[in-house]
């Protein structure tokens, strides 16, 4: 479906953001007020395919996602979340990133399901540091 959402496909789902590089959208099963989802436009299956030559995809992802975050009052450092799921545990198998908030108000089963660094969701920061432990492509 993302494949079908990046290409403009899915009538259903509104582009909140884009670049070249990534498409945002609100998530369909939010787990917080402001539940937001960036996708790559390039198709990666998962994190587990990301080498460091994705990193600069990565962070524009973070930005993106911390930009519309702020723009709907979240405290960034205090209550929001951006990370993903990590394979098996994820659902879609196109790469992206969650980014919500605030994360006080979250549920209880949004409080497991993306509880950070577990085997089934990690944060942005825990992907970026197993990135630096990846080969570039390039190699």
């Amino acid at each position: 479906i993302f494949c079908q959402i990046v290409r403009k496909e899915d009538s259903k789902t509104v582009i909140e953001y884009e670049t070249d590089t990534i498409v945002i959208f609100k998530d369909i099963r939010p787990a917080a007020a402001f539940h937001y989802l960036a996708v790559s436009k390039e198709h990666i299956k998962n994190c587990k395919e990301l080498t460091l030559d994705h990193k600069p995809l990565l962070e524009h992802m973070k930005e993106s996602l911390e930009k519309i975050l702020v723009e709907k009052g979240v405290d960034l450092e205090k209550e929001s979340l951006l990370g993903f799921h990590w394979p098996p545990f994820n659902s879609i198998k196109h790469l992206h990133m969650h980014g919500m908030g605030p994360k006080s108000q979250m549920g209880f089963f949004g409080k497991i399901i993306f509880k950070p660094n577990n085997r089934w969701f990690c944060t942005n920061d825990q992907v970026f540091e197993w990135l630096q432990n990846q080969p570039s492509s390039s190699k």
